[in-house]
């Protein structure tokens, strides 16, 4: 017997680097189908880096300069730390348009989710010949470019010529020829509210419309069977089951209505008052208009931060999607 196990004991270390060998073959078989996806994500990874990163880094480094005409003819700032942070944190102008900012968003966000959930139902409801014709409607509505659809509008609500104000006179509504909507800003963010709420609400019904479609018809007809309402249905098993959909809708929503800029600027003529700054207007006209570069940079990272915040629930949403998938 004791001459054996010096045998055993040889085979058994001629044996280990073997074992060693297939389970690192066994290991590179399962690493590089699980990391190939990342390598190939690695270009544009880098290229998205270089076009967003380096203006990005960029921004912050303004912000904490102080950075006018004269620093801009010479093509150097004066580094004033957090000066730039404190300033705009201390004046009340910017809490004023934050908070504008902030009420304008949520307006144009819940309009949008309700109406285009209200539009993708009655799509539900249809016939097929009414249901392709308002989705080319729809269609058409999201093809439109910025500038022309404010164009439209400026057009239907002009102060001489607005289509708009003869229809609301003819209609008894009141008297509205000659009628300013932008003199008071309440009616002005009205219809700047509904330009932006007509273009947005496309793509919220013809996604929700599409997450409607999956919703298993059993469930509702059980429901219905059993005497529930049309608002119970959806409240009860419609609306859990799209949730995921709607928190996405939700943040992309956030992010571009905060962010809103063209729809105002273009409405106003590039001339708009105080009392219609929002955020990304604010940022420009502090930057472009007063000169203040640096500052106009703050306020812009501040933006920036809240859209980021915004844009990790979105992708927080997405991965959860994934991996129920």
């Amino acid at each position: 017997m004791s001459a054996r196990f010096p045998a055993a004991t040889a085979a058994t270390a001629a044996g280990a680097p073997l074992q060693l060998r297939r389970r690192r073959r066994a290991w590179h078989r399962r690493a590089v189908p699980a990391s190939a996806p990342y390598a190939l994500l690695v270009p544009t990874a880098l290229v998205i880096a270089g076009v967003l990163g380096y203006p990005l880094y960029l921004l912050v480094k303004l912000s904490f300069q102080r950075y006018g005409l004269f620093e801009l003819v010479r093509h150097h700032g004066h580094y004033v730390g957090t000066a730039n942070y404190a300033r705009i944190l201390h004046d009340s102008q910017f809490w004023t348009v934050l908070g504008r900012t902030v009420l304008f968003t949520a307006v144009n966000v819940a309009l949008t989710l309700v109406l285009g959930t209200g539009i993708a139902l009655l799509l539900v409801r249809l016939g097929r010949f009414m249901r392709v014709l308002l989705t080319t409607g729809l269609v058409l509505v999201w093809a439109t470019p910025v500038v022309v659809a404010v164009d439209l509008w400026r057009w239907m609500v002009d102060y001489e010529f607005g289509v708009a104000n003869w229809t609301l006179t003819e209609l008894h509504v009141g008297n509205f020829l000659h009628h300013d909507w932008f003199a008071n800003p309440w009616t002005g963010f009205g219809v700047i509210t509904a330009l932006i709420v007509w273009g947005a609400i496309p793509f919220v019904t013809i996604t929700v419309y599409a997450g409607l479609s999956q919703v298993p018809q059993e469930l509702i007809e059980a429901a219905e069977i059993d005497g529930a309402s049309a608002w119970s249905v959806f409240r009860e098993i419609t609306l859990p089951l799209l949730k995921p959909i709607f928190v996405i809708l939700a943040s992309l929503s956030i992010i571009w209505d905060f962010q809103v800029f063209n729809q105002i600027w273009i409405m106003l003529d590039e001339r708009p008052g105080s009392d219609y700054f929002l955020m990304s207007i604010y940022s420009f006209v502090e930057s472009f208009r007063i000169s203040e570069y640096g500052l106009g940079s703050a306020i812009a990272v501040v933006m920036v931060l809240f859209m980021l915040g915004v844009t990790f629930v979105y992708i927080r949403q997405m991965v959860r999607i994934g991996e129920v998938q």
